[in-house]
């Protein structure tokens, strides 16, 4: 048979074929990749995209706002180390998810910010579109990476490469950009299945070099005083069962970072937590684990290293394990860096101890003895003060209260941000298990928790107990009807001391209430109550204790508004020296 070259006649072919089209297309291509939950917020122009993604088996969560649906993909993406997923509108609706995208690139959180934009001829033109605004230039300096697909055969093409570039090396936040003329485009089916990709190993390990292994542990085993130090990076990597064989194989006392708490147990021996402001100017040789030595660590520097001014290095020598190179020398001198993935790195440390000559020599008894008398003395120290019962409550009191629940309930999910009451939780409650804590990481930015919440939901299907200061609920708090509406396990309790850092400043005009000074008295619990869900106000621990345990038991959405003294806590929390004028004071 000749081709067919009626013009009516292959018009009536290509209309008897199945066909497809973006929208279809960009669904099918998350599915295929093994992405089955979508956080955003519908509009124009993919409200169509939400409903048909819901009816093809995807997890749809709808938010009240952009910003708290990317704080809850990024969070997914570090629980899972798979993308997660924020869908937007365009031009607000994108830059309110762009903060997030931000976050999760400067956290090494693996996500994707997928945002509908308008038509790109127009846009080139500045002919003033509906929300007219050239989106994909605005990403690329917050992102790890950034793409535009503006023909549907290349969807496929687009989301396999997002994927790849969140989730390999060190991973970050991505920006895809769907203008709206993409998913009415349609083109056969067997096409479109065949222009999709499946994404085959997209963070293959990396294994490092054996002479890095050599000089690494080299240095270790010449350590008087060795530490480990483990960062949310460690607690990303999944690695657990090799680092904790590392930790007690090697007999070296360990430090962990915020959302590296519950690697191993905070009530295990080899840790130097109650001990931090000993251990880190006295160790001789640092053994950096997925933690970078940004201004969480000082730098490096400083005071807390043992130097004697802020830009003084104490002299220890650095280990660090990294995937990427560039990470080393970046504020000190890094004597052997390990480039790989950190479980081929931690691997391969083992692995070199076992072969060393005379086995391998445990720390110091004298260095073991001064951590664990350091250690003993802040306990004690930590005991007397959670056993005080002042009224009203203070945040050690509150806390106290979390701690008993979160031992008690270790497979708990504990969402964590403010000032004082992310620097008293951080420092109080234990944590027993790894990736249960999650907070406010590199930046300590405000408003992540409701997002967080639901994201720490959704993922592992377990209880959350979400520890807030009252200003920093304030950022993220309408998605308490989030939480209600899809009926989360979520537990919100409220450090309501009336203000930030406390309800005590004054306008000394008279005029208005003090910038830092919130309403009086405020009720919180009752926001929950409005939208189903339940409210306590909690003025006494045993009341607090009441509430939490109610709300683990049956859970239902819960918040209680913990009433604490309003003298309670200090300007800035912990990062005094970063607020001039608090630090003068002081």
């Amino acid at each position: 048979m000749g081709i067919v070259s009626d013009p009516a006649a292959r018009a009536a072919e290509t209309a008897a074929q199945e066909m497809t089209d973006g929208f279809n297309l960009v669904i099918e291509a998350l599915k295929l990749n093994g992405i089955s939950t979508i956080y955003g917020l519908p509009g124009i122009p993919i409200t169509d995209l939400t409903r048909k993604a819901q009816a093809a088996g995807l997890r749809v969560l709808s938010f009240r706002h952009e910003q708290n649906a990317g704080y809850a993909a990024s969070i997914a993406g570090f629980l899972t180390q798979k993308p997660g997923i924020c869908l937007t509108v365009s031009a607000p609706g994108f830059l309110n998810g762009l903060n997030a995208l931000a976050h999760a690139t400067v956290n090494c959180f693996p996500m994707i910010l997928i945002s509908g934009s308008s038509e790109r001829e127009i846009v080139d033109l500045q002919q003033g579109d509906y929300e007219e605004m050239d989106q994909l230039a605005i990403a690329k300096p917050v992102a790890k990476a950034a793409y535009r697909v503006l023909h549907a055969e290349d969807i496929g093409v687009g989301i396999a490469r997002a994927i790849r570039a969140a989730v390999s090396g060190r991973p970050g936040g991505v920006y895809l950009d769907l203008p709206a003329k993409l998913f009415a485009q349609s083109l056969p089916a067997d096409a479109g299945r065949q222009s999709l990709i499946q994404v085959v190993d997209p963070a293959p390990r990396q294994v490092p070099a054996p002479d890095a292994v050599k000089r690494a542990l080299d240095l270790l085993k010449s350590a008087k005083k060795p530490l480990i130090l483990l960062g949310k990076g460690a607690a990303y990597a999944q690695a657990d069962a090799n680092i904790r064989k590392l930790v007690e194989s090697s007999g070296m006392p360990y430090l962990p970072m915020s959302m590296a708490k519950g690697l191993l147990p905070d009530t295990h021996e080899q840790c130097a937590s109650a001990a931090r402001s000993y251990v880190l100017p006295e160790a001789d040789v640092v053994l950096l684990i997925g933690a970078r030595l940004n201004w969480l660590l000082s730098h490096g520097k400083g005071k807390t290293w043992g130097g004697k001014g802020h830009k003084d290095w104490g002299g220890q020598k650095f280990v660090q394990i990294d995937i990427s190179p560039q990470e080393a020398d970046s504020n000190v001198r890094i004597d052997a860096p390990l480039v790989g993935d950190i479980d081929s790195c931690v691997s391969a440390l083992l692995a070199g101890m076992n072969e060393k000559a005379g086995g391998w020599a445990k720390p110091s008894a004298e260095w073991l003895s001064a951590i664990h008398e350091k250690k003993s003395k802040n306990v004690a120290k930590m005991a007397e003060t959670l056993a005080k019962n002042p009224t009203p409550m203070n945040f050690h009191s509150a806390l106290n209260v979390v701690r008993d629940i979160v031992k008690a309930n270790p497979d708990a999910m504990l969402v964590n941000e403010g000032a004082n009451a992310l620097d008293f939780t951080r420092s109080i409650v234990d944590m027993y298990q790894p990736r249960k804590r999650v907070d406010v990481g590199t930046w300590g930015i405000m408003g992540v928790g409701m997002g967080y919440c639901v994201a720490a939901a959704v993922e592992t299907g377990q209880q959350v107990i979400a520890i807030e200061g009252d200003s920093a609920f304030g950022f993220s708090g309408m998605e308490v009807e989030t939480i209600c509406r899809y009926n989360l396990p979520v537990c919100i309790v409220i450090m309501n001391n009336n203000g930030v850092y406390k309800g005590t400043d004054v306008d000394p005009t008279g005029r208005d209430p003090a910038p830092t000074v919130f309403v009086k008295g405020a009720r919180y619990d009752k926001i929950m109550e409005a939208f189903g869900g339940v409210g306590v106000n909690a003025g006494t621990p045993d009341e607090l204790r009441r509430a939490m345990e109610e709300a683990i038991r049956s859970k239902k959405p819960t918040l209680i508004n913990a009433v604490i003294d309003e003298t309670a806590g200090t300007e800035s929390g912990r990062i005094t020296s970063l607020n001039p004028t608090a630090a003068k004071k002081a």
